[in-house]
């Protein structure tokens, strides 16, 4: 820092003359904050300086030139927000994203509502003009009394306040992180007047421990563990429902469901955390899905469905359906929010979700009750013969993922990805038609055991080549779903760990409304493969009107020469008209490139993606 945390010598004096102590010049509000953010192991902060943020650079500054956490500069505020969520998915961790007053708050918003909805842990900071100038109109001003950012935040957090004295400032941020990381996960806002920014700091170094404050909690109900225990021990047949806040306790689930011999599906965005060819594998319920998962659910013999991490929103909930939402559920979750979404389930569980499986691992290893699943005899089987489980056959055209047409089908598209890269991947497919072809298409080739650990309970040997499990190799964008978002989330995921591959599926609309930010890859020189599907149309838009038979408008764009404009950009741009352009690419040389690569592929503009749950739900509201 500029300043030290205690008394230091003065040294200026001659020989022989007397060493004096004199205090340390006093740390400013914004290092105390840097300072809180270090002892959190944060590592990057996301976003765009201005004036009223500008201490707050000056502290990131200081800390970078003693090795401590670096700024990563966005093109967009929305951008920053991105970044900050790919960075917390990938490593756990809070991530932190900062913008000026006014419009650089303003900015912020979409990417900080969309981890909102899905519950990504954020620490939101932005600055505003001094205190004596509130009222009296200045540059920019987003107070109470000008364009009031504060209250606009009010809707997007989990807590929202302005620091209006250098005192609050370590009670408020602790509010803030607690509220952060804690069920419901999501962002917190704090916003600070300039001013207040630059004056000492009450503390010269942090008061509090935050490994201890913000320490996750592993309290559960025992007398509702005993409740479920009782209820599985009474059925036959058991479905797991993967959701992902699943993430810490993917292993224990996974034990379990081998242990009962329970067959699981995942929400959309719960597929990355397991290996679409588990043997108990039966596809993706909701937006995107497959219809084998829907089939699992309709079962009649199943006695009850265990949804675990799950938020039911639209498209993790197969469109609110009844097939899931019945008297058969048991919701299991860490947040009373999510509970409240599902009145007509059997039970109810709150609590830590690991403290849950573990508990039901440690009261039911009797491997003599499989329900409808032995899953140790098939599990020998493919042990002996060595073939690897196919999920294959659970796409709704399987001929076409192996398509030689021209323009490239989207479903061989994502059938080449999964081949062509290394298992330790980083998927993020953005919001429309890329992430309805992913979620439905996308199988790694690798038969990856992901968060699966022996039934006797002994901890998986890591593997560089496994990720880890918190973030999953499928990383997609639920509820509040802007375009764009994997664009910057992508930059934020690599940042984060720039020793994996990192793929942005990602569509011509989405890369018009954020491709800038491939410009903070280049900068940061990072291994970002940006793969644009290009059928000259805003393509959910343009199908979802064609089914709903409504007037075809305003999703028509004008043909974009993408691979030019990674390259006006600094990155690597490369043009895909055939799958063998697109087998033949040299992706071990596309991962080791310090910097970004953009694959603008030209795909089948006329293929209608696996969209049926969005169409069900818009039908459902016209009879209304």
């Amino acid at each position: 820092m500029g300043a030290e945390n205690s008394l230091v010598p003065d040294l200026a004096g001659g020989v022989g003359e007397s060493t004096t102590l004199v205090p340390a010049q006093a740390i400013e509000v914004a290092d105390l904050l840097v300072a809180y953010l270090e002892q959190m192991g944060v590592e990057y902060v996301f976003g765009i300086p201005g004036g009223a943020i500008e201490p707050l650079y000056n502290a990131l500054a200081r800390s970078a030139r003693r090795g401590g956490i670096r700024h990563i500069l966005a093109r967009h505020e929305s951008g920053a927000a991105f970044m900050a969520d790919g960075y917390a998915r990938e490593t756990g961790k809070i991530g932190v994203c900062c913008s000026t007053s006014g419009p650089g708050a303003t900015n912020l918003i979409t990417g900080v509502a969309c981890a909102y909805g899905n519950h990504i842990p954020m620490l939101v900071i932005t600055g505003q003009p001094a205190l004596p100038s509130f009222g009296k109109n200045p540059l920019q001003e987003s107070t109470c009394t000008g364009i009031d950012t504060l209250a606009m935040f009010r809707h997007c957090t989990r807590y929202n306040s302005l620091v209006s004295h250098p005192k609050q400032i370590e009670a408020k941020l602790i509010s803030a992180l607690q509220r952060a990381v804690r069920a419901p996960k999501g962002p917190s806002h704090l916003t600070f007047p300039v001013d207040v920014f630059r004056s000492p700091s009450p503390h010269q170094t942090p008061s509090y421990d935050l490994r201890t404050l913000l320490a996750p909690s592993s309290l559960v109900d025992d007398s509702a563990i005993e409740m479920l225990r009782e209820m599985l021990s009474a059925a036959n047949n058991v479905v797991l429902l993967i959701g992902s806040g699943c993430g810490e306790a993917i292993s224990s689930i996974l034990q379990f469901a081998a242990l009962k011999g329970s067959p699981f599906v995942t929400t959309p965005d719960g597929k990355g955390l397991v290996s679409p060819r588990h043997p108990l594998f039966r596809g993706v319920f909701g937006f995107g899905g497959h219809a084998s998962a829907e089939a699992v659910l309709r079962d009649k013999s199943v006695d009850l469905v265990l949804a675990i991490g799950t938020s039911m929103g639209e498209w993790n909930s197969g469109g609110w359906c009844d097939s899931l939402l019945n008297e058969r559920l048991v919701h299991i979750d860490d947040s009373e929010e999510r509970l409240a979404l599902t009145p007509m389930a059997r039970f109810h569980v709150r609590g830590s979700i690991m403290a849950v499986f573990n508990q039901l691992i440690e009261k039911s290893h009797d491997q003599s009750k499989t329900g409808n699943f032995d899953y140790q005899q098939l599990q020998d089987l493919h042990e002996a013969d060595g073939d690897e489980w196919d999920p294959h056959h659970m796409l709704e055209d399987p001929d076409k993922y192996e398509s030689d047409a021209i323009p490239i089908k989207p479903q061989r598209l994502m059938r080449e990805l999964g081949l062509l890269f290394p298992p330790s991947t980083r998927f993020l497919a953005d919001t429309g038609n890329s992430a309805s072809w992913a979620i439905h298409c996308l199988h790694p080739a690798n038969n990856r055991r992901l968060g699966e650990r022996r039934l006797i309970g002994a901890a998986r040997k890591n593997s560089p080549c496994l990720r880890k499990t918190d973030g999953g190799w499928l990383r997609v964008m639920m509820n509040f779903a802007s375009m764009g978002w994997a664009i910057g989330s992508a930059v934020g995921t690599a940042a984060a760990n720039p020793d994996v591959p990192v793929v942005c599926i990602t569509g011509d609309g989405s890369m018009l409304m954020s491709g800038q930010e491939i410009s903070a890859a280049v900068a940061e020189q990072l291994s970002v493969i940006f793969v644009v599907l290009n059928d000259q149309s805003l393509g959910m838009v343009k199908h979802g009107q064609r089914l709903a038979g409504a007037e075809q408008i305003g999703c028509n764009l004008a043909p974009t020469d993408f691979a030019a404009l990674a390259r006006a950009l600094g990155a690597e741009g490369i043009t895909i008209r055939s799958p063998e352009e697109l087998s033949g690419l040299d992706v071990a040389s596309m991962c080791a490139r310090n910097g970004p690569t953009l694959l603008d592929v030209f795909i089948d503009p006329e293929e209608v993606p696996p969209m049926g749950v969005r169409m069900r739900v818009l039908e459902q509201t016209e009879k209304f």
